[in-house]
């Protein structure tokens, strides 16, 4: 809008249009046509009041304004009280709600919900019980205000005795249940609301999607459009993240298709959550187009792209698009350091990524956090620079976490320092003694070296102390459905034939040089038994699956709950050439693409 249309004579009109300039944040236009007016009504005062309520910064404006006001009324009170709650503190914004000498139910939920939003929810409820008569916006802001602060309890008794029930209660209430795990109580709610709304709908797909229910998610999701609830951003975030922890590739296309034909396909939130999925399901290049189709970039967008750089591998493309970023002016932030220094591990930066954790602080006054020591003990630690990565833990300003020492023992395995390893593991089971990892990891070092009556020791007490070992397990989307495999499966019916391929193609390897790494089959038995462990490895079975499902010329895209093993990664280099296949594989820490023997990881993982 412009400031240069004909001022309007007429009252109503221009009090119209100075709403429109207000809605499109154009308060300097809506300002000189106020001016500009002859005649104004209080309604014209407040409409250029909200316009200095809708943003922080504008408080002395507000108060000048407001001082001018020939006969404020209760709107014009209530406005000036959101903007005290958007500047000041609280009990300043009391302050002002104290004096207001008149008071609507709408000055009362404005105070109520500012404490509430706050987390103050003493004081709020302390307003809420003198307030002279509640509606169903005071209810709600206060079973809102309890799920917010975790008080669930405190929201399950004040949503019972409640006489009016708004859909806003009713989802505060369904978004409690999920935030504390309690499913079947989530469901049940969203079964008894009167009336559902888009909100509704999405507290129970983002509900199960943080409860690791991707797929009831993505079937709630499906539904709602089903009966024809249009998404919006966050219904497609949750979506999305949704496909990107179960691999559903295809699904995520699918929504990239309804993003496109909705009116949010130029929103940057939906658009940064395409990119996150496509990184996360493998699709870099699909997530590099996009992101250059996105209009706006704000900072999560640039860190979902530098992220994705980062996990697959392709270090110096994430730097380059971290010194581009910063070529814009855009400020990183503790996120984006985290994936710098990922760029720089998995690429082997090893003094890059010194450089660049020493100058986070001194240079844009980013605060080191537990995430960012974890990915420079592992940076450190991978390079065989053991003794700096132990001397960094030891200078940590807090605590040390678990991930701090499992990947100390993660980079003891590799270099087989038995020494660390041993302090890290006690270290791990310091912090949490039920620790599987502590144990796995210590007894991998021990394998590695054939220290076997160690393997022993280790896996009895974790009989012991009822320690169960995560299983090892991977999986590969086909035709929308997803397939999972554990090492040694016997329970895919077509098992037999995936055997076979496995023989065929041990034999094409062997052929062309391919030796099975037998310190990989951490198991004290003969060698036959242990080529046919690694043989029959998670990973390999969901790769030889795909080469008999996966349209040939169609990457084979596999997903990993742990570390790839070193023998699956020298098979896989060799499958990839024999087959002529591009081969992917995420692992808990980044992708890895075969493709003609190579990997992009450069054997550096």
């Amino acid at each position: 809008m412009t400031s240069t249309q004909p001022i309007h004579c007429d009252l109503v009109a221009s009090n119209k249009i100075i709403t429109r300039y207000v809605r499109a944040d154009d308060l300097d236009s809506a300002l000189k046509l106020f001016e500009n007016m002859t005649v104004k009504t209080t309604v014209t005062w407040n409409s250029i009041l909200v316009g200095y309520s809708r943003k922080p910064g504008n408080m002395n404006e507000a108060c000048e304004l407001f001082d001018r006001i020939p006969n404020p009324d209760s709107v014009s009170y209530n406005i000036m009280l959101v903007c005290y709650l958007h500047n000041t503190d609280l009990d300043t914004a009391r302050a002002f709600f104290d004096k207001m000498p008149v008071k609507d139910a709408a000055s009362w939920n404005t105070m109520i919900s500012g404490f509430a939003q706050n987390g103050k929810m003493g004081k709020a409820h302390e307003l809420f019980l003198v307030m002279p008569k509640k509606n169903s916006v005071s209810w709600s802001a206060m079973i809102s205000g309890y799920v917010g602060c975790g008080e669930l309890e405190s929201a399950e008794e004040l949503f019972k005795v409640a006489p009016v029930k708004s859909v806003v209660a009713w989802t505060a209430m369904i978004t409690g249940y999920m935030k504390f795990g309690k499913i079947g109580l989530a469901e049940k709610m969203f079964q008894e609301v009167p009336v559902k709304n888009l909100v509704t709908w999405n507290s129970m797909i983002a509900g199960y999607v943080d409860n690791d229910r991707a797929e009831d998610g993505l079937r709630f999701f499906r539904k709602m459009v089903r009966v024809g609830v249009r998404p919006n951003p966050s219904s497609l975030s949750s979506a999305l993240l949704g496909c990107s922890n179960l691999s559903a590739l295809r699904l995520g296309k699918q929504i990239h298709q309804l993003v496109c034909k909705s009116p949010i396909q130029c929103d940057t939130t939906a658009g940064t959550s395409l990119i996150s999925m496509y990184c996360k399901c493998g699709g870099l290049e699909d997530a590099w187009r996009l992101f250059n189709e996105i209009p706006k970039r704000d900072l999560v967008t640039w860190n979902a792209m530098i992220s994705g750089y980062a996990q697959h591998g392709a270090g110096e493309k994430a730097l380059h698009l971290f010194n581009e970023m910063r070529g814009e002016g855009m400020k990183p932030d503790w996120i984006t350091f985290v994936a710098v220094l990922l760029a720089c591990n998995h690429a082997g930066l090893v003094d890059l990524g010194v450089q660049y954790f020493n100058s986070m602080m001194k240079a844009y006054g980013v605060e080191a956090k537990p995430d960012h020591y974890t990915c420079m003990v592992d940076l450190l630690g991978r390079a065989g620079r053991l003794g700096q990565a132990v001397d960094l833990i030891r200078k940590m300003p807090f605590k040390p976490h678990s991930a701090i020492f499992g990947t100390l023992l993660g980079a003891c395995r590799i270099h087989k320092n038995q020494e660390l390893a041993e302090y890290a593991s006690r270290s791990l089971l310091d912090i949490n003694p039920a620790s599987a990892a502590a144990y796995v990891q210590l007894a991998n070092v021990y394998a590695s070296m054939n220290r076997w009556d160690h393997v022993a020791r280790i896996r009895r007490l974790m009989k012991e102390n009822n320690v169960v070992k995560t299983p090892g397990y991977s999986w590969i989307e086909v035709e929308n459905l997803v397939h999972e495999f554990r090492s040694g499966d016997r329970v895919h019916p077509e098992l037999d034939s995936i055997h076979e391929k496995l023989e065929e193609l041990e034999k094409k390897m062997k052929l062309a040089g391919y030796s099975p790494d037998l310190e990989f089959a951490l198991h004290d038995v003969e060698e036959v038994q242990k080529e046919q462990l690694l043989l029959w490895h998670s990973e390999k079975l969901a790769i030889a699956f795909g080469l008999m499902k996966v349209l040939p010329g169609t990457p084979i895209r596999v997903f990993k709950n742990l570390r790839v093993c070193g023998d699956c990664h020298l098979a896989t280099k060799y499958i990839s050439a024999i087959e002529r296949r591009e081969i992917i594989v995420r692992d808990t820490t980044r992708f890895h693409h075969f493709k003609s023997g190579i990997c992009s990881c450069g054997d550096y993982w």
